[in-house]
Formats: structure tokens, C-alpha cells, sequence
């Protein structure tokens, strides 16, 4: 009894060895006639495909309809020496304090007098493109003293740190209000109170024609809507708007004269 047991207890473990081994195969089965391939029978799971998102693109802040510039209002504290009191608005808004007796010192002044002509009409005088003509606390009417035009402006508001201040003459209106909107101060060449003054040309001793007029003024530009701009005027330390028709026919009496400050 015992080799038989022995014998069906070694063919019951063939079996179990037979049906477990039946799992494990050397090489995928090629599958014969009327047999099925475990690999074969298999049905492939789709693999998932990230779709790439697409990145907003931020859209800007619409420009406010009306923008100011917060420029300290200062009033000149010589007779004629509105376009220094200007610069000096300008730099006070970048927090450069400067006084208007050091900037002007640096104006070198011509205080000659001027040749006069028929109609009291100027027909020689300084360079206010080099150099401030007359004198500073003298007649603008007489005239004894006038003013100073944007190339030295322009240097004095680099050398005092605003070395990417531009300035010129024949900028068009729409530059000027898009400076404003973006938050620089300008500085502009007009006629007292937007006067409508006759204009004239006198000949510099340098040979160079300058326009002029007896009412010449300079302001700076502190704020813009859609149909004003906002004036710092030193004349009376005076803030105020005025209409964009005003300004430009003013600003084209010198020939679109400005320094931007940034």
C-alpha cells in the first residue's frame, strides 16, 4: 500500500506541476489551427494623449480716458525765467530738487540788448538755443531779456539726472498726449496765457533765425483727457485745462517746442 501511494501521490503532483507550468512559455505561441494566442487575444488599451492647452495672452489695461500726473506746481521766482521754473517742475516730479538760482546759473546768459527794427520788431538778438537771451529779471516787452529754448533745457534736465529726456521741435500733438498717458511730464513752449500774439524772426549773432514772440512762455504738461490737456503754470504756480485746439495752435507758434521728462 505504501508504493501505491506512493505512486498516485506522484501522479496527482505531475499533474499539479503540468498545469502550472503551462503558464510559462520560451516564445510567443505563432497560434496553430483552431488554437488561440494568449498575446493575440489581448486587446489593446488606448493610450491617452495630452491635447496641449493653450496659454492666454494677458490683455493690457485700457488707458484711462483722463490721466494725471501728480507734478508739483512751482512758480518762477525770476521775472523771465519761466522755462527754468518748467524744468525745475519737471525734475521735482522725479524727486530731483534743484533750485531755479543753480539752474539758471548754468544757462549762461548773453545779456546783451537787442538791435531793434521798424514796428518794434527785433532784428538782432542772442541765441536762446544756446545760451538764455537777456536779462532774467528784465522786460520781455522793452525788450531787456527773454528766455532760453529746449536744447539747453534738454541738457540741464540730463546733467541733473534725467539722462533720457528728449527734446526737439516739430513733435506732433498725438506724441505729446501719449507721453502724458504713459506718465511723463512735458514741458512746452507757448504764448502767455494761450494769447494769440504776432509772431516775428530776428536774426542771432551767430547768424541763427529764431522765432519769437513777446508773449513766449513755457509750462509744463501735466495730465491729458480726450479733448484737454493739463497745465502747471508758472507764471502764478496756477494749474488749469485747456482745450487740445488751444494748446496745438499755441504749440505751433514755436514750431511744436518740448522736452519730455522720463
Amino acid at each position: 500500500m505504501a508504493l501505491a501511494g506512493a505512486a498516485v501521490s506522484r501522479s496527482i503532483g505531475a499533474e499539479i506541476i503540468k498545469d502550472v507550468s503551462a503558464g510559462f512559455r520560451s516564445s510567443p505561441s505563432t497560434g496553430g489551427q483552431g488554437g488561440t494566442s494568449t498575446a493575440s487575444s489581448a486587446t489593446a488599451t488606448p493610450t491617452a494623449t495630452a491635447t496641449p492647452t493653450a496659454t492666454p495672452t494677458p490683455t493690457p489695461a485700457p488707458t484711462p480716458a483722463t490721466v494725471t500726473i501728480p507734478v508739483p506746481v512751482i512758480q518762477q521766482s525770476m521775472v523771465l525765467d519761466c522755462e527754468t521754473a518748467a524744468l525745475q517742475q519737471g525734475l521735482a516730479y522725479y524727486g530731483i530738487n534743484v533750485s531755479q538760482s543753480e539752474l539758471f546759473a548754468e544757462e549762461s546768459a548773453d545779456v546783451r540788448l537787442p538791435v531793434m527794427g521798424a514796428n518794434h520788431t527785433v532784428l538782432r538778438w542772442g541765441n536762446p538755443y544756446t545760451n538764455f537771451v537777456g536779462y532774467v529779471n528784465g522786460s520781455d516787452w522793452t525788450p531787456t531779456g527773454f528766455g532760453v529754448y529746449w536744447p539747453v533745457i534738454l541738457r540741464l534736465a540730463r546733467t541733473h539726472g534725467l539722462p533720457n529726456a528728449v527734446g526737439g521741435e516739430g513733435f506732433d500733438p498725438s506724441r505729446i498726449y501719449s507721453e502724458l498717458a504713459a506718465g511723463h511730464p512735458v514741458q512746452v513752449w507757448i504764448q502767455t496765457r494761450f494769447a494769440r500774439v504776432q509772431l516775428g524772426t530776428w536774426t542771432a549773432w551767430d547768424g541763427t533765425q529764431v522765432r519769437y514772440s513777446f508773449a513766449e512762455h513755457s509750462v509744463t504738461l501735466s495730465g491729458v483727457s480726450p479733448t484737454e490737456v493739463r497745465v502747471n503754470d508758472v507764471l502764478n504756480a496756477s494749474q488749469y485745462w485747456v482745450s487740445k485746439a488751444l494748446f496745438e495752435a499755441n504749440f505751433a507758434d514755436f514750431n511744436n517746442m518740448a522736452v519730455i521728462f522720463q
